[in-house]
């Protein structure tokens, strides 16, 4: 055993070198350690330094926890959101952890997969993760649940699935959105429009598909149009093995394809809005295998503006969320709840814009 072996400092054994052992090897009090670590009395560079070397020798990692604890703030969010093989809630990610690193804080991402349990653990606070907040996208939870649930540690929701709970909220307007997307079919000459992206009342997605559906069927009633039937496509109900949920490629592709074999299915239709992008691209894929024009024959529009959106075949228009704004405000609302528990419920609304691309010039 060597001189300084940690697990033997001043004859005795331990779990792991502690504070008090860096302080006999580097020769000061263990305050003066902990000035060093913790930025607290300032010391001189070369009691800095000896202090440093012996941390190195030791191998001593600073108690964190207790350190956050007794400062009151773990400079850590959490994120928690359904489903990360999504490209928009992996660039949601993405925007979120560099909102939040521009202000101090690092971001944890927790995967719900929209399993309710797991939604009520994150708007619970997690219980045995110390985290300074968290902004939560859910896919199953109530109004209700919500309110019943949520711990003490400040909460942030992403999306309109929650509509009335007091809870702060960050929000993009899926009515107004959806129905901009189809005027501006309508506006460039498009009479027979169907929606893809219904979902069963207990579908994951509900609320959001509800709501552009609604965006939807409001700007035919403003253009004295009305959909046909057999043009309003639901997916299939929500499987929680999925990996992406039911708003899928395969559930696009799947329902068109489905659409294209019923006799006189088409049936004139000239304009399809979708409710999110990968629903679009499997749309893409399926009138591309039947040789049906996209735009000359049937214009498509999606939500989301994902990434690969710009490199479908054709290249595909969509509703496009500013997430960087969408990411500031979570953030921002966030912190504010840090400093002040008590504040007031607000809602804050992110801006979004429709890019107009090949399939629905």
């Amino acid at each position: 055993m060597s001189e300084r072996d940690p697990k033997a400092v001043g004859g005795r054994r331990s779990a792991g070198p502690t504070l008090k052992d860096v302080a006999a090897i580097a020769g000061v009090s263990y305050r003066t350690v902990s000035n060093v670590i913790n930025g607290g009395a300032p010391v001189s560079d070369s009691t800095k330094r000896r202090v440093e070397a012996a941390i190195a020798e030791v191998g001593y990692r600073p108690q964190l926890a207790a350190r956050q604890l007794r400062m009151g703030r773990s400079n850590l969010l959490t994120l928690s959101v359904p489903f990360l093989s999504l490209p928009y809630f992996a660039q949601l990610a993405h925007a979120v952890v560099g909102a939040a690193e521009r202000v101090g804080y690092d971001v944890v991402v927790d995967e719900t997969h929209g399993d309710p349990e797991r939604e009520l653990r994150a708007a619970r606070g997690f219980g045995t993760m110390l985290t300074d907040g968290i902004v939560l996208s859910p896919m199953s939870l109530s109004d209700a649940q919500l309110e019943a649930a949520r711990g003490s540690t400040p909460l942030v929701v992403l999306g309109e699935r929650i509509r009335g709970a007091r809870v702060d909220r960050v929000v993009v307007d899926s009515v107004v959105s959806s129905r901009d997307a189809t005027s501006h079919l309508i506006v460039s000459g498009r009479r027979a429009l169907g929606f893809l992206g219904t979902v069963p009342d207990a579908s994951s997605g509900a609320a959001a598909a509800d709501l552009r559906l609604e965006g939807f069927r409001e700007a035919l009633r403003t253009a004295e149009l009305e959909a046909d039937p057999r043009h309003v496509l639901e997916v299939s109900p929500w499987d929680p093995a999925s990996p992406d949920g039911d708003y899928s490629r395969e559930e696009g592709y799947a329902r068109v394809r489905a659409l294209l074999a019923e006799p006189e299915g088409l049936a004139g239709l000239d304009g399809l809005v979708c409710a999110n992008d990968l629903l679009a691209i499997g749309a893409l894929r399926a009138f591309r295998e039947a040789e049906v024009d996209v735009p000359g024959q049937v214009a498509v529009v999606g939500w989301d503006d994902s990434p690969e959106s710009a490199y479908a075949a054709p290249a595909l228009t969509s509703i496009a969320p500013d997430l960087a704004e969408i990411a500031r405000l979570a953030v921002a609302s966030v912190l504010r709840l840090v400093d002040d528990p008590h504040a007031p419920p607000r809602v804050e609304q992110a801006p979004y814009q429709l890019v107009v691309r090949e399939s629905a010039p």
